[in-house]
């Protein structure tokens, strides 16, 4: 039923080389030899060019006429958008409301008609699975498909041949159709690689399903990593995972942003935030001294977004740090204060103060200082001062 060389023989012309490229960073601090796959840097910024490409290039000529029609939060549009736009077939593309206008914009520009429906991913694709019926179009599915599956396999064939030693590699999960095709392509060419599958903690609609023994539609989604935020997962996905997977982690919204901007600092790499979970979850595995291939699955991003993620990742990071205090009015008392964040070589970003509103005792004055630090072991070492100096609690 599968062919992943096949797909690859035929990917092959249309896709960027993303080798793999060792990071000792995440591998110092993972204890592992890790290795990053940069999809992020293919062409239309994911991975998704492959089961897109794949399952487009595979329709009969009378489907091909009639047009196509997909549901996506961004990465499969652009997918389905360049490989119609190659094939000079006629693509209509639901996307989500909230989606970022880079992915928007990126889909426009090859040439498909975007239409932008519903709050959620499942509410797109409902909408669009509705309008294929209705106006005849060929519905290309986002991730629940055998060849769309297919075509993201061919990620494992590019990993087996650059790195000769892999002992496990870890990939993002929205829908599935990744992990899917990675597990299943690299079992048939070594069994003994295995799998692990990597889900925002908001968004573990697979992991809950196999938890349950059956397909289950999470109450909500809400995480950054928008192109992981799928609600109910596949039926083949599910079967899929089930059988092939070998394990799954959970990344919390702030690990998500630890990572963003480690990647950023430490590798100059930037992607968007369901396409670093695979790095986030390199912290996390249990063991040591393996060969770690992160998959980074996407990196469409937009400018005002990467400044939020920077910002938050810096706090998260304890790179950047808000302490609020309750002093006495009256002279030096601010002066001491900020002595100490000095002597710790904090860097003081700024400091606010308020005698009239927020003070919890009448006779004193609210004091806000955000400082910037080296990171948490040094943002202990000042909060460890300011107990020492009876400025906070030993909590």
């Amino acid at each position: 039923m599968y062919d992943f060389q096949k797909a690859y023989d035929n990917l092959k012309p249309i896709l960027n080389e993303t080798k793999l490229f060792y990071s000792d960073y995440f591998s110092e601090i993972g204890h592992n030899n890790v290795y990053i796959k940069p999809e992020n840097l293919q062409k239309t910024g994911s991975f998704k060019i492959r089961g897109a490409y794949n399952k487009i290039s595979k329709l009969d000529e009378d489907s091909k006429n009639k047009g196509i029609i997909t549901a996506s939060a961004g990465n499969h549009a652009q997918g389905v958008a360049y490989s119609a736009n190659k094939q000079n077939i006629k693509a209509v593309i639901v996307m989500p409301e909230t989606t970022p206008m880079i992915k928007v914009d990126g889909t426009l520009k090859y040439g498909a008609e975007v239409v932008l429906h519903g709050k959620t991913f499942d509410e797109s694709n409902e909408y669009a699975i509705s309008q294929a019926k209705e106006k005849g179009y060929t519905f290309i599915p986002p991730f629940d498909d055998p060849d769309v599956i297919e075509g993201q396999g061919t990620i494992a064939i590019d990993i087996l041949n650059n790195l000769e030693y892999v002992d496990y590699i870890l990939v993002p999960v929205g829908g599935g159709g990744l992990v899917s095709g990675i597990a299943k392509c690299a079992k048939t060419l070594n069994p003994y690689v295995k799998i692990i599958g990597v889900e925002p903690a908001n968004a573990a609609s697979m992991q809950e399903s196999l938890k349950e023994g059956k397909i289950v539609k999470l109450d909500s989604v809400d995480t950054i990593a928008d192109g992981t935020a799928v609600a109910k997962v596949g039926g083949l996905t599910y079967e899929i995972s089930r059988d092939y997977v070998d394990d799954w982690i959970s990344i919390t919204e702030e690990e998500i942003l630890e990572t963003f901007t480690e990647l950023m600092e430490k590798h100059k790499l930037v992607a968007e935030p369901s396409g670093i979970l695979s790095i986030a979850a390199s912290k996390k595995v249990q063991f040591f001294n393996k060969n770690i291939v992160c998959v980074v699955s996407g990196g469409n991003i937009d400018m005002s977004f990467i400044s939020q993620l920077i910002n938050k990742g810096l706090y998260a990071s304890g790179r950047i740090h808000r302490f609020v205090f309750d002093l006495p009015h009256s002279p030096g008392n601010l002066v001491k204060l900020l002595d100490v964040f000095t002597s710790t070589k904090a860097n003081i970003l700024t400091v606010n103060q308020d005698a009239i509103a927020r003070s919890s005792r009448f006779k004193n004055i609210s004091v806000e200082v955000t400082v910037e630090t080296n990171g948490k072991a040094h943002l202990n070492k000042i909060k460890n001062q300011l107990i020492k100096e009876g400025y906070l609690k030993n909590d």
